[in-house]
């Protein structure tokens, strides 16, 4: 298998991946989503709410605030050889709120929140929380542990994850006269008109919707769309929590782990 990075930066990552099956594409998708784990708020202690919100409501928003994580530092917390129900410093990471408004009406952001580690913050400073009217107050303690998506969405660490077939497009010059019906309707630009040709303006972007072949009015069709069962382009978008490289190298690893769990148990059965 090769991969090929075509595309990266900070929240997004564009992979073209060759040489694997539909199959290894979609446990890999799946695992990021439902088994790499990440921070994230899970339970909340109110001390004191003075505003609209409901403490439910409040401890929600909270669980849903994206939060750096720090694998290599602290366990799940059914691994972590504390083996409590309320935690240790290795398994989860209090966190705290106390704010008030004062003298007029305001907003409660998540760059309030102060942590007992610094490196397991919010990933943004400017989540809304609550709005407090004046003399309301919110006071309360969290507590932040590691957990994986498959049990809630709040410790997924991606917002999106994708894969799709290379496209292939093939366009017969001998029959295309260029009337530029395909270039109009394609719906994601894939296509340009070039003089008396058309041409192919960014692969990538085509989703094989083949609006392109239906439309044109040659018969067969002068353009023709298919895809490589081998190749894919792989899209990875981060909340932040953990670096893309981390959360791939991390999702492999753990589809090796099961895949040798389910090997061993095959063998064991055989016997």
């Amino acid at each position: 298998m090769k991969v090929e990075v075509l595309k990266k930066n900070d929240a997004n990552m564009r992979l073209l991946i060759r040489g694997t099956d539909t199959g290894y594409m979609n446990a890999l998708r799946r695992i990021i989503i439902s088994e790499v784990p990440c921070m994230a708020i899970d339970e909340v202690v109110m001390i004191e709410n003075s505003s609209v919100l409901q403490d439910e409501m409040i401890a929600h928003r909270l669980g849903l605030i994206p939060l750096k994580t720090d694998l290599d530092s602290y366990n799940l917390p059914e691994e972590c050889p504390c083996k409590s129900e309320f935690g240790c410093n290795l398994c989860r990471v209090p966190l705290t709120l106390d704010v008030e408004a004062k003298k007029e009406t305001r907003t409660v952001y998540s760059g309030e929140i102060v942590s007992e580690n610094p490196d397991i913050v919010p990933v943004s400073d400017r989540i809304p929380i609550v709005r407090l009217a004046k003399e309301q107050k919110l006071r309360l303690e969290a507590y932040a542990r590691l957990g994986k998506g498959k049990k809630h969405a709040k410790w997924q660490p991606v917002s999106m994850c994708t894969y799709k077939f290379l496209p292939q497009i093939k366009i017969n010059d001998k029959s295309c006269d260029a009337c530029g019906e395909c270039v109009e309707k394609c719906p994601k630009k894939v296509l340009a008109k070039a003089g008396d040709k058309i041409e192919v303006r960014d692969l990538m972007a085509c989703t094989l919707c083949q609006d392109c072949m239906d439309v044109c009015p040659q018969k067969p069709s002068a353009i023709e769309i298919s895809w490589n069962k081998n190749t894919f382009i792989f899209n990875i978008e981060s909340t932040g929590v953990l670096p893309l490289e981390r959360i791939m190298t991390e999702s492999v690893k753990i589809l090796d782990e099961q895949l040798k769990e389910f090997g061993s148990k095959l063998k064991v059965k055989r016997k």
